[in-house]
């Protein structure tokens, strides 16, 4: 299995100081899973579930993709540490990993101007 790429400790915003190249690798890394619309959509269809976490065999026909293609966002997703799964018999249920999502919220999050 892959190693999944996790929070980056003491991350600070891109915005306010220079960040280290892991930092930059980790960003990257995530913000490239979110890049493809059709990844962004089902981040958010996963988040939006009233019990959090969802069967991959729920996303296919939401997405409008095949089951091949959910399968490979999925795994990017994964990858990218933005969600977790848990096989249970034969299928496979995702749920988001909210501390990821707010490491690269408060990474590229503009700091309010003190003079506001």
């Amino acid at each position: 299995m892959k190693k999944r790429i996790g929070v980056v400790d003491g991350c600070c915003s891109v915005l306010e100081e220079p960040i280290s190249e892991r930092a930059a690798v980790e960003l990257a890394a995530g913000c490239h899973a979110l890049a493809d619309p059709a990844r962004l959509r089902l981040l958010s269809l996963i988040a939006a579930q009233p019990s959090g976490e969802v069967c991959a065999c729920e996303r296919v026909e939401p997405l409008g993709k095949s089951q091949p293609t959910v399968s490979h966002h999925l795994k990017v997703l994964f990858d990218a540490g933005l969600v977790d799964r848990e096989k249970r018999g034969s299928w496979v249920w995702y749920r988001v990993v909210p501390d990821r999502l707010d490491a690269l919220r408060g990474a590229i999050a503009m700091k309010e101007s003190a003079s506001r």
